[in-house]
């Protein structure tokens, strides 16, 4: 493999406010729990913080731990690392300034601050399995000793709201190596630990705390921090200092031990990948070492009474919990992609205990509690799901597991099920949705409006449907089961597919069948998936005809336009408060995750291996803005493709991974 893609600013980004604070990093514990903020150092979101813990995992995120304020005294100067912005409008102080150097080494955010003739060097990771975050400092060079002071910011509150103070005490209690917070009574104590340093507790709220990202998404910009313990400590060049943050009472705060662990689990990552392509990994690009990375981020523990070791896949961070449709489509790139079989297998079992009427979830509230069932196309992402598990691994024990699941998702399909999804006995495809619900992944809802229903028959939610028939033929050959019954339902279906086929347009319908209206004219992205996915309805001209009319209206350097421009309703840009932003999320803004199924449509009918490659390399290129080594979520229509929504997403990283991996490798 070529040399790995390193994720590294100088003072051209970290000196510069705007850049800096528009980069942002995040790590992850494996169980819901996160840690993040911004090369700057500035909090611009609710969502960012020191620790994120999942209380509930991989729900139940609550900010426990804002943000740590460093002053340095060294060679009689004086000098803060912090930087923050007010609600006055002022930045005080302006540590950014001081910012020489900022990397990502592995997955932990790294920066090197220049004082004077010294470097300090800061670091900040989550062990798995933890909502503990750590942090170190190291001198790395100086004419001799530094002296630090730490203050530490706390909070307990739902990482969705803001905190107003108010009069608010939280109890404060000196433990060894720190203090323990309690919030209140029945809350999750948690503790601000460091072996090396003196620590003495506070209790004096910061008010007014700004965040320009919320005021950009329309949504309440200030809070309220509490100081909660100031620590000090004295650094010799070439010694570190490490600081825990943690909802655990004893924590080993053995800094090199810790970090050591961190990176042993980097490399195992990078030994999976590496196994299970053996000696292609050479032809590999740089980015795709920090993919690799970006995808462990996602995947976390979802323990079960059947299953206590489940797995599932957290959508996007900072703000999704793990959704059935996002989990199934990212799941072959986040696991089987990266060579991490036994993963894939753990959230295939997972989720078929939650199948529900031939459904699966939506998704998890984040409080906990009983899953959504409102989507008509998570239950046959499933289907593709288990069928690339099973080209990869030939896992026969888990298929025969998995096939009475399957079976009893077709037959609920085929008799029907909730919001009227099922199949019209007329044609054999699948009919879904009715007044006020949004069951494809084009889901946005407004109060009562629902801004794309696409009420009828969705072109992708048929040609999902015919592979999964395909799928179900193909198993049940295997396991010597009947599958006359398959065989005929998928040759049906893919004889009515011809009806989305618009010759006006050279491209298929939206949706048909759709009551009071006929068929959706409208160009939107979906119809990629007719020909991507393993088993085409469509004619060869007609996939080639797709893939054309997609690539001259919907293709942008990051991904595909959910509605092409100069289409009724087209908006080029996603901002404004939350009723603006759900009013433009599908009529035009560009999804990352469709740049994996455009990229194989395209190899499909051109075979020309390095265009298709080509492709996907903006994209994966994205890692060294927005979101630092991941990929982002979504981006505006209209050029340069600014990234908005989440600044990580599961089936972004997960399509890119996989659609790379199929045309590199394809024979």
């Amino acid at each position: 493999m070529s040399e790995q893609a390193e994720v590294q600013f100088g003072r051209e980004i970290c000196g510069d406010f705007a850049a800096a604070e528009s980069r942002e990093w995040l790590v992850t514990n494996g169980i819901g729990g996160y840690a993040s903020g911004t090369v700057s150092g500035s909090l611009t979101r609710r969502y960012h913080g020191l620790l994120v813990a999942a209380l509930q995992p991989p729900v139940g995120r609550t900010q426990l731990v804002s943000h740590f304020d460093e002053l340095v005294r060294y060679a009689g100067a004086d000098f803060s690392l912090a930087t923050h912005r007010w609600a006055s409008g002022a930045i005080d102080p302006k540590g950014y300034l001081l910012i020489e150097q900022f990397h990502v080494e592995g997955a932990k955010p790294v920066w090197t601050y220049a004082l004077a003739d010294a470097l300090l060097e800061k670091r900040v990771w989550m062990p798995q399995g933890e909502n503990t975050t750590f942090i170190q400092y190291t001198l790395v060079r100086g004419s001799g000793p530094i002296e630090m002071e730490l203050k530490a910011f706390v909070n307990y509150r739902d990482f969705h709201s803001l905190t107003h103070a108010g009069d608010w005490r939280m109890e404060i209690d000196p433990v060894e190596c720190g203090v323990r917070v309690l919030a209140s009574e029945g809350a999750t104590p948690f503790y601000l630990l460091s072996a090396e340093a003196s620590c003495e507790q506070h209790h004096d709220w910061y008010r007014d705390c700004y965040f320009a990202a919320e005021t950009a998404r329309g949504l309440d910009d200030r809070e309220d921090y509490l100081f909660a313990a100031l620590f000090r400590a004295k650094l010799e060049v070439g010694s570190s200092v490490i600081f825990a943050a943690t909802t655990e009472a004893k924590t080993s705060l053995d800094s090199e031990a810790a970090r050591a662990e961190r990176a042993n689990y980097e490399v195992k990552l990078f030994q999976d990948w590496q196994a299970k392509h053996e000696n292609n990994a050479e032809e590999a690009p740089s980015w795709l070492w920090q993919l690799i990375l970006a995808a462990d981020q996602f995947i976390v523990k979802r323990s079960l009474p059947e299953e206590p070791d489940g797995r599932s896949i957290i959508a996007g961070y900072h703000w999704f919990g793990d959704w059935g449709r996002d989990t199934m489509i990212a799941l072959p790139g986040l696991t089987l992609a990266t060579g991490r079989a036994e993963v894939a297998k753990r959230i295939l079992l997972a989720f078929s205990r939650y199948v529900d009427g031939g459904m699966l979830p939506n998704n998890f509230p984040d409080a906990g509690g009983q899953p959504e069932y409102n989507t008509v196309d998570a239950a046959l992402w499933y289907f593709e799901a288990v069928r690339q598990y099973f080209a990869a691994t030939k896992d026969m024990a888990t298929l025969q597991q998995l096939f009475p699941v399957l079976a009893g998702i077709v037959d609920a399909h085929v008799k029907g099920t909730r919001y009227n999804i099922h199949a019209d006995a007329a044609d054999g495809l699948i009919y879904a949705g009715g007044p006020g619900v949004q069951l494809t992944w084009m889901d946005a809802k407004i109060g009562d409006w629902v801004v794309t229903p696409r009420t009828g028959k969705p072109v992708e939610i048929n040609a999902l449907w015919i592979n999964a028939l395909a799928t179900m033929a193909e198993l049940a050959r295997l396991l010597a089961q009947p599958r006359d019954g398959y065989e005929k339902l998928a040759a049906k279906a893919q004889r009515s597919f011809q009806k989305y086929w618009n010759s006006q347009r050279g491209c298929c319908y939206d949706v048909i069948d759709t009551p009071g209206i006929g068929n959706d004219a409208s160009l939107r992205p979906n119809q990629i998936l007719a020909v991507s996915l393993p088993v085409s309805p469509l004619s060869p001209e007609q996939q080639k005809s797709v893939v054309d009319v997609c690539a001259r209206n919907l293709l942008t350097s990051y991904g595909l336009r959910s509605l092409a421009p100069g289409e009724t309703g087209y908006t080029g840009h996603y901002g404004g408060g939350p009723r603006d932003r759900d009013a433009a999320y599908h009529q035009g803004t560009v999804w990352g995750w469709l740049m994996g199924p455009f990229a194989l449509a395209h190899y499909r009918v051109d075979r020309d291996r390095q265009a298709a490659l080509r492709f996907l390399e903006p994209l994966g290129r994205q890692i060294y803005s927005s979101g630092l080594g991941t990929l982002s979520e979504i981006f505006d229509g209209d050029a340069p493709f600014t990234p908005r929504g989440c600044i990580a997403q599961a089936w972004t990283v997960g399509e890119v991974l996989r659609a790379w991996q199929e045309i590199a490798y394809a024979k």
